[in-house]
């Protein structure tokens, strides 16, 4: 039995569409929504909008960006010969909390993993490969330390060793089975400084 109207129903259906959000905590998105005034709504519903048509990839990185290079490729402060490779946008944003890491960055979009048909051809892996031909001394893999994010690791390691480019890993500071961007500042930052060679 619907204790709601259509277009009630229609406003909690698309709320529980979005990851992480429940029956009930759609319920009171949609009522808050509802009674939000109706300039506020229109902004919202703007700034989806806009977002949506013009966030796109970063030409040198691959995070999210509303412009060709994102702010950290654009940035001449940014050491250019250190690459940390992460699996998403918002690793990327966890390490840039700690305030420490001063290179750049390289977003896979994904792990490998045989299981879900996720080959090497599926990341963003030769993107990588053609920015290791300028300037790089070291990449650092910081992949989730689940056993996708070490097989890629393994395979990063294995493509860019006979480079003669300096390989590390972060150190295990990060649980396994952890996603980054669930992780302290603290944990992360021993876990960048306590990297090793693959």
């Amino acid at each position: 039995m619907d204790y709601y109207s259509d277009q009630i129903n229609r406003l909690v259906e698309e709320l529980v569409s979005l990851p992480g959000i429940g029956s009930k905590s759609a319920q009171r998105l949609a009522f808050h929504i509802l009674n939000m005034p109706k300039e506020q709504v229109e902004r919202l519903s703007n700034t989806i909008l806009e977002a949506r048509t013009h966030v796109q990839y970063c030409n040198e990185c691959f995070t999210l960006t509303d412009d060709a290079l994102c702010p950290i490729c654009k940035s001449n402060k940014r050491d250019h010969r250190t690459i940390m490779v992460v699996e998403n946008s918002r690793d990327l944003a966890a390490y840039e909390k700690t305030g420490k890491y001063e290179g750049v960055y390289h977003v896979l979009h994904g792990a490998i993993s045989p299981m879900l048909g996720i080959g090497p051809g599926d990341i963003r892996l030769k993107e990588l490969l053609v920015r290791l031909q300028k300037d790089v001394e070291e990449v650092i893999i910081a992949t989730n330390s689940s056993l996708e994010g070490e097989t890629t690791a393994m395979y990063i390691s294995k493509l860019i060793k006979p480079t003669g480019i300096k390989v590390t890993r972060i150190a295990s500071g990060v649980p396994v089975g952890g996603d980054l961007e669930y992780i302290d500042e603290v944990t992360l930052l021993r876990a960048l400084e306590g990297r090793r060679e693959l």
